[in-house]
């Protein structure tokens, strides 16, 4: 059930399902008063459908990221499954299940007193993986395949808890000062099961969408290991698979048409063996890219050459 399922089991009205039920998923959450509780330092970003912020948490003694939902998005959102009989879980109630060094920690998720749903997670002292590929940053240099490593890592937990992340992208990673790999937003996230797995779920972003999304076909894990696939690609040769293209039509229309490009032709200095790799996690067809990120991450350690 969603998040604004919850509003109402807070603010008065009738909860959607038995009552029970409701209780037991929203008695983790909390009502929280933004501008008493927090110290909001400064917007560290702003998604489509949230705002994020660098706070002092006055409860909890430090500093965390306050993600805030913008609640009519979220809504909207959230009535895609709805309208087909499917009680998606809230961002917030993903989150508090992940428990994974590779993925950001949620200590608390709620409801603020503007009635916006919003998360309270660790803050990760670094930058997003799209600012250090964006600036070929010194920190890439020996330990590109490291951090393929630990994001597989990531999605091998993500997926044995029965998730599919969505929206896998170098903008939803972030690497610490230490090199440690958080995979972060879960706002598109939805269940492994079948019926979250049916025909028609488009949401993403243009670049990693896999064809068979992009086909509304039936999906399953495989369509994060081709988000991984891109987000590998761009960071050993710091363009896409394909030539960038000026509307998201073209991009969609290019990732069932149009083959990629070589790695080796934009960055020379890749073996083979890593070339193979990337290719292999973009393939067209689901049943040719790796079986699972186990699978790409064992292929990744089984590198002559890991100092990229």
């Amino acid at each position: 059930m969603g998040i604004f399922d919850g509003l109402k089991y807070f603010f008065g009205g009738k909860a959607a399902g038995p009552k029970k039920a409701v209780f037991k998923k929203r008695a983790k959450m909390s009502i929280i008063d933004v501008a008493k509780r927090f110290d909001l330092r400064n917007r560290s970003g702003q998604g489509s459908m949230s705002k994020v912020w660098n706070a002092y948490d006055n409860k909890l003694g430090r500093m965390v990221c306050l993600k805030v939902l913008d609640k009519e998005k979220t809504k909207k959102f959230e009535e895609r499954f709805s309208s087909q009989g499917l009680s998606k879980p809230g961002e917030g109630e993903i989150c508090m299940e992940l428990r994974h060094e590779n993925c950001v920690q949620t200590y608390e998720y709620g409801i603020t007193t503007d009635r916006e749903p919003c998360l309270v997670m660790e803050w990760i002292d670094g930058m997003g993986l799209n600012y250090l590929i964006e600036t070929n940053s010194p920190q890439l240099k020996g330990n590109r395949v490291n951090f393929l490593i630990q994001l597989c890592k990531a999605l091998e937990y993500l997926h044995t808890q029965k998730y599919l992340h969505r929206d896998l992208c170098p903008r939803n990673v972030m690497v610490s000062k230490d090199n440690v790999v958080k995979l972060i937003d879960f706002g598109l996230t939805i269940p492994y099961t079948p019926d979250y797995c049916r025909p028609g779920n488009r949401t993403g972003t243009a670049d990693y969408l896999a064809p068979e999304i992009i086909k509304r076909q039936s999906t399953d894990h495989r369509v994060d290991i081709f988000a991984l696939g891109i987000t590998a690609y761009e960071i050993f040769t710091g363009q896409m698979p394909w030539e960038r293209a000026m509307s998201s039509e073209e991009t969609l229309r290019r990732h069932l048409n149009v083959p990629p490009r070589e790695p080796k032709e934009i960055n020379k200095n890749l073996d083979d063996d890593i070339s193979k790799i990337l290719i292999q996690a973009i393939a067209r067809n689901p049943a040719e890219r790796f079986a699972s990120a186990k699978a790409m991450r064992e292929a990744l350690e089984s590198l002559e050459r890991t100092d990229y």
